[in-house]
């Protein structure tokens, strides 16, 4: 990796870091926050049901953004917006606020995080390919998986801890102050490198253009389109288990106040997410397919869920909860470079964010029902159903390891790229 590949991915790490260690103050306590606030279950899984509805509704025009104003704009304005809203979510906790002001709210939440869908990805790419890299993108995001692991890690275990010392609402306070840091730090180093934006169409011409982008390097391309059509089982079912996870463990636990243990299912998952990227290239080396280690770990996350909610064994759970998170951790960054490979560059922040918002729009139907089904039979239940959901997924995989894409057994960058700049040490 040359110095100006390697400064690049310095920014990229520390983007992530910071995004990551804000968001993850709020993860070990968001579901005993939202019923602290008042909410049911299927109120607090509505909530967040309506902050998907809000990625999804706002990907495209965001994407908008991305591709023909800039990556560098897409994300400063979800820093922007993202410490507003979570200081208006601090806010209306204060005030046990009625549940529509939750899904106003949590909806402007989902603008904030469709700046950061795609474009942050996309600038990655395009600048590692105008600085000459040539190297395996599977290294580069297993690398950003450690660090957003290790955030994860710190930000989730301090969240409870400051929670449990404080009160619920003050890690929302320093999640906004954290994003004001990066907000900063933005504006000054992200640059958009080998990668031009086109301004020369009006907003509503470039919503209808990036929509028609989406389509035909999304959906009509069989192998990118099957990618897709999975997303919303494995995302809805995966954010759902996320934030279920918090009570559930101070259920198995037996003690509703200690929130410190509500951190660990986040603390848990982002030490998985650091093994997960760290041997995310190596197990990559073990299967001729990409499609191979997703399809294998997407079923080892289905039969986790299901083992998770039949234990009434606190420790089993913590184990199951280990496994779960560490064979998302292993194929997370392989679908990353499987479908990235697929996807031309002007248009891969577009396409990226297409499938986030798929996986959004699962979100925005499998969360409340989830939730309805905690309150009716309890999380355990849940769990099961919704490994049952994400089961549905799987044989979209198949169908794109069937069209024998190139990218499913890429290895190493192959892309041209132009010469390496002399681009200055920050």
């Amino acid at each position: 990796m040359n110095p100006a590949a390697r400064r690049v991915q310095r920014i990229y790490l520390t983007l992530l870091l910071g995004n990551t260690l804000a968001a993850s103050f709020i993860w070990g306590i968001n579901t005993i926050f939202l019923l602290d606030a008042g909410l049911t279950n299927f109120e607090a899984f509505a909530a967040n049901a309506f902050f998907t509805a809000g990625m999804v509704i706002f990907e495209i025009p965001t994407g908008v953004v991305a591709d023909t104003i800039g990556r560098k704009v897409s994300y400063v304005l979800g820093t922007i917006t993202l410490s507003v809203t979570t200081a208006l979510y601090w806010l209306l906790w204060l005030w046990h606020a009625p549940f529509v002001w939750w899904a106003i709210v949590s909806i402007l939440l989902g603008l904030g995080f469709t700046f950061f869908s795609g474009a942050v990805d996309a600038w990655l790419v395009d600048a590692l390919a105008f600085t000459g890299f040539t190297g395996s993108l599977e290294a580069v995001f297993g690398r950003g998986l450690v660090v957003t692991g290790i955030a994860m890690f710190t930000g989730s275990v301090l969240g409870g801890v400051v929670a449990q010392a404080t009160n619920l609402g003050v890690p929302f306070l320093i999640r906004a102050g954290i994003l004001v840091v990066m907000l900063v730090f933005a504006a000054f180093v992200m640059k958009d490198l080998g990668f031009k934006p086109d301004k020369s169409m009006g907003p509503i011409k470039a919503t209808r253009n990036v929509l028609n982008m989406s389509i035909e390097h999304g959906l009509k391309k069989r192998s990118v389109r099957y990618v897709i059509l999975a997303a919303p089982f494995a995302s809805g079912v995966g954010i759902y288990a996320f934030y279920a996870l918090q009570p559930y463990l101070l259920q198995l636990y037996g003690d509703k106040t200690a929130y410190s243990i509500a951190g660990l299912a986040a603390a848990i998952l982002s030490l998985s997410q650091v093994g997960g990227g760290l041997l995310a290239s190596r197990v990559r080396r073990l299967f001729a397919r990409r499609t191979s280690t997703i399809i294998g770990a997407s079923i080892a996350s289905v039969v986790a869920l299901v083992v998770l909610g039949v234990t009434s064994m606190f420790w089993l759970a913590v184990v199951f909860l280990v496994i779960w998170g560490f064979v998302f951790a292993v194929s997370g960054p392989i679908q990353q470079s499987y479908i990235n490979d697929m996807i031309p560059s002007k248009q891969r922040a577009t396409v990226l964010s297409f499938e986030s918002l798929f996986g959004s729009l699962g979100g925005v139907f499998i969360q409340p029902a989830l939730g309805r089904a905690a309150d009716v039979w309890g999380y355990g239940t849940s769990f099961v159903i919704g490994g049952a959901i994400q089961l549905v997924g799987i044989p979209f995989l198949f169908a794109s390891r069937r069209q024998h894409d190139p990218a499913d057994t890429n290895i190493a960058r192959e892309e041209a790229a132009p010469a390496a700049p002399e681009v200055a040490e920050p």
